[in-house]
């Protein structure tokens, strides 16, 4: 294909896609009127509440602006952050160098995998009582939870994702006599890595709850203490402030991952259009 016919080609595509596609000016202000429009209603519903577990948006919203001013309150968000990055990053680390691995060494798959599947299949937030039983109620305890409840969808994502492209990337390799290194590196995990980010996104939204879990149990630091402390002593505004804060906070960790995702993955969203479109 030649350089202007490819120009033409591409013209083509970005044609039908504006004809076909819903703009993402209107996509992007559907995504922020929702979220309005939620807290419009939940204004006028809670406005005359008397209800003490249900009080108007406007209390809590006034309460969240006071403790907003506090240092303490950011020391709590803090240590929730903080946990939440490094378990996260840790798991990811580790879910993508074992999953390389398994995927990758057959024989150290058939007898690792089965135990993987086991302790997959076993939720995240059991294993807090069972840590803090082995451990204590350190911050260690809290970081090797958040870790393991994150470390398997990366793992299986990984083990996937490397089984489905290694196969064809096999052959190619072997025929241009490719070493393993420069194959991992240059085509199998770019060829994978749709899945692995796949799995990595699921894996915060799992590290995000137990996050949560296990600062409510036994910690008096983090977002989740504070809420749970807030509900133990009947503030029931500073309960729904880190409620509200939790949510924010969820959105956001997902949102930045979805932009991170989509520039790792230029070049497979774009291949994925043009089929699309073609």
């Amino acid at each position: 294909m030649t350089f202007t016919s490819s120009i033409q080609v591409r013209t083509r595509v970005a044609r039908k896609q504006r004809r076909s596609g819903v703009p993402r000016g209107v996509l992007i202000g559907v995504e922020i009127l929702v979220p309005i429009l939620l807290l419009a209603l939940w204004w006028l519903a809670s406005a005359n509440s008397t209800n003490t577990f249900f009080p108007p948006l406007q209390s809590i919203l006034e309460r969240m602006w006071q403790l907003l001013q506090t240092p303490v309150f950011w020391t709590n968000v803090g240590a929730s952050v903080g946990n939440l990055l490094l378990s996260f990053v840790l798991a990811s680390a580790l879910g993508v160098v074992l999953g390389a691995a398994l995927g990758l060494v057959k024989p150290i798959a058939w007898l690792v995998e089965p135990t993987v599947h086991f302790f997959r299949a076993i939720p995240p937030v059991a294993l807090v009582p069972i840590f803090v039983s082995l451990i204590g109620f350190g911050n260690e305890t809290r970081i090797l939870s958040i870790t393991l409840s994150a470390l398997f969808p990366v793992l299986i994502s990984t083990i996937d994702g490397i089984k489905g492209a290694e196969p064809t990337l096999g052959m190619v390799s072997r025929v241009y006599r490719i070493g393993w290194l420069d194959r991992l590196q240059s085509a199998v995990l770019p060829a994978a890595s749709p899945r692995i980010l796949s799995g990595m996104q699921v894996g915060l939204m799992a590290a995000f709850v137990v996050m949560i879990a296990s600062e409510m149990l036994g910690s008096s630091n983090g977002l989740g203490a504070m809420t749970l402390q807030a509900q133990q002593s009947f503030m029931i505004a500073d309960m729904w402030v880190g409620i509200l804060t939790l949510g924010v906070l969820g959105y956001a960790a997902t949102a930045l991952f979805v932009l991170f995702r989509r520039r790792v993955l230029r070049w497979y969203i774009a291949s994925q259009k043009q089929e699309k479109n073609a």
